[in-house]
């Protein structure tokens, strides 16, 4: 079994930032069948809002971990938005040329509707990357204002039809957030975000198709051997399983 992690977060407030931790990590997820992991940084190790030199330095050890391990990290772009349009251009030009990154990930600073994610998905489209958006169902924690619901994730994506973007969290979202993903081609779901939860995943292959849908662990907050648990213990087809666990993936980031 093959198996392609479309998020994780190998250095989580400070930790895992050294050879030892990474070589470790690697070994983690080869023992587990990963044969890649999307590097998504150190998001919110300086809050919601992190400046631009604090945006440098998190995709600067994302850059660090690719270059020890270069077969294994697929690293992506961390961003705040409210930063502004040339802030954004400028750290995605010098994520993509400089470090080979393939996607942008976005944290909690602002709402995937705000008027400054025009500019993300321009340098997204520019420079053919993947848009991953923290999503999170609003109807729990009632914080709209910078969390991206959903419906929010979803509208981003029906706006900005030719960049593809993830909704992370199939759990933190629920059957709404598999509803809200129908029918927008650009917009996928990867099964990351809380404990699994029985027959969520069968209702996204059901509602989705297989093809929409990537796994993801969130390591470290979640166990390896969990997250892909959830996969395996869907009612799921082998080769709906290849497809979620590693085809979508490799498709997708063009590996």
């Amino acid at each position: 079994m093959r198996i392609i992690d479309a998020h994780t977060h190998p250095v989580f407030m400070h930790d895992g930032a050294t050879p030892a931790a990474a070589r470790r990590l690697v070994a983690h997820g080869r023992a587990h069948g990963i044969v890649k992991m999307v590097a998504l940084g150190d998001v919110l190790v300086h809050g919601r809002l992190p400046s631009a030199a604090q945006c440098r330095r998190i995709n600067d050890e994302t850059a660090q971990l690719k270059r020890w391990h270069p077969d294994y990290f697929i690293g992506f772009c961390c961003l705040n938005p409210t930063l502004g349009a040339r802030a954004v251009e400028r750290e995605v030009e010098r994520c993509v040329t400089q470090h080979g990154f393939r996607g942008i990930k976005l944290e909690i600073s602002n709402n995937a509707r705000d008027a400054c994610m025009g500019a993300v998905m321009a340098a997204a489209r520019r420079w053919n990357l993947i848009v991953l958006q923290h999503t999170w169902s609003q109807t729990n924690i009632h914080q709209r204002r910078f969390h991206s619901d959903p419906a929010d994730t979803a509208w981003l994506a029906r706006r900005h039809p030719d960049v593809s973007v993830i909704m992370a969290h199939l759990t933190g979202c629920g059957y709404r957030g598999v509803l809200e993903a129908k029918g927008l081609p650009n917009l996928f779901v990867d099964t990351s975000g809380a404990f699994p939860e029985a027959e969520i995943l069968d209702f996204a292959v059901q509602e989705l198709g297989a093809e929409r849908i990537l796994y993801g662990s969130d390591l470290p907050i979640r166990e390896t051997s969990v997250t892909v648990g959830r996969v395996l213990g869907a009612h799921l087809t082998a080769a709906q399983r290849h497809l979620i666990l590693h085809d979508n993936a490799a498709k997708l980031f063009r590996l």
